[in-house]
């Protein structure tokens, strides 16, 4: 197969009489270069089965392919679809999807789950879950979000390209105006590290913005600590989604019917936190500590009903809104 460069990329679309959909946010790597380092970030190799969302013309597919890795190629666009199986057509290895990843935005598509889980009951003990993939802008974070909570199957190991502002909100710092429920979640869960800035002449079409190069490693240990995924999860959402309010505020806020003020200022208290604290400038291990807290609050609590989520809440797990009241 033809290295994908500009000039290879239109001859191919020209002939098969396709063009690149922004619907489906479609800018494809033409720097030979960044094939490379993206396999080399996902420590590409046979032991791993691969997740690849938004393959395009298949040629990172056929690279993860030829290093033997089993490799679930998952691409929503027929035309795509195509091309990657011919890209990649000969290797068993290579299982192409042409379907949407996603349920919806707060679930990973069942169909490639159970793809996934097929690979891996191949040799479950050697075989590593990854995802290596050049996401497309408009999925990237719920892929990235509904994988790393994922209670099965666990990822271990996630090498992209996203957009420059979310790889920023995923290694923003206390305090910072890229920091959110995002940061926090990825980094209660994960490390991870920016392993190079994209200016737009690396891709076809250019997009309009600067791109990164993430690696995401899932810690074991953290998920442990942290406990209630989803518990915690939902409980970032809400403080998020009032930033900029104090969190005796937010809490009394959402928890009245259950928590009085006293309650809530004591819970604070054996927290470490101060009333008037916001969450915007709270760690990662305060937030931890006080999901803990809270939920152990609300469990003593006469009227707790269990449930963690509210009608109040986005139905975007991580779509945070400013309050400045």
């Amino acid at each position: 197969m033809a290295r994908q460069t500009l000039g290879y990329l239109r001859t191919l679309f020209e002939r098969e009489g396709i063009a690149p959909r922004k619907r489906y946010g479609q800018n494809f790597l033409i720097d030979l270069n960044l094939h490379d380092v993206i396999v080399a970030a996902g420590e590409v190799g046979p032991n791993d089965v691969v997740l690849e969302v938004g393959p395009g013309a298949g040629a990172l597919t056929r690279r993860m392919a030829d290093l033997g890795a089993a490799v679930i190629a998952v691409e929503i666009d027929p035309a795509m679809a195509r091309l990657t199986r011919n890209a990649v057509e000969g290797r068993p290895n290579v299982r192409v999807l042409q379907r949407d990843a996603l349920a919806n935005k707060n679930r990973i598509a069942p169909e490639v789950l159970d793809a996934v889980r097929a690979g891996l009951a191949v040799d479950p003990v050697a075989r590593r879950f990854k995802l290596v993939a050049n996401l497309p802008y408009n999925v990237a974070t719920p892929i990235l979000t509904n994988l790393l909570v994922a209670e099965e199957p666990r990822v271990e190991l996630m090498a992209v390209t996203i957009q420059w502002e979310v790889a920023e909100r995923i290694v923003a710092t206390p305090g910072t105006s890229a920091y959110g429920a995002l940061s926090v979640l990825t980094n209660a869960l994960a490390s991870a590290e920016i392993v190079r800035k994209l200016p737009p002449s690396v891709f076809w079409p250019r997009p309009l913005v600067d791109s990164a190069i993430m690696v995401i490693r899932p810690d074991p240990a953290r998920r442990t600590r942290l406990g209630d995924v989803v518990w915690f999860q939902s409980v970032i959402r809400r403080v998020f989604n009032h930033r900029r309010k104090n969190i005796r505020r937010v809490l009394h806020g959402y928890y009245r019917d259950m928590l009085t003020k006293s309650d809530i200022e004591d819970l604070l208290s054996q927290a470490e936190l101060a009333p008037d604290a916001r969450a915007e400038t709270m760690t990662v291990d305060q937030l931890v500590g006080l999901a803990h807290r809270l939920k152990e609050r609300l469990h003593a609590a006469p009227n707790w009903d269990g449930n963690s989520n509210s009608s109040e809440d986005s139905e975007d797990a991580l779509d945070e809104k400013d309050d400045d009241e």
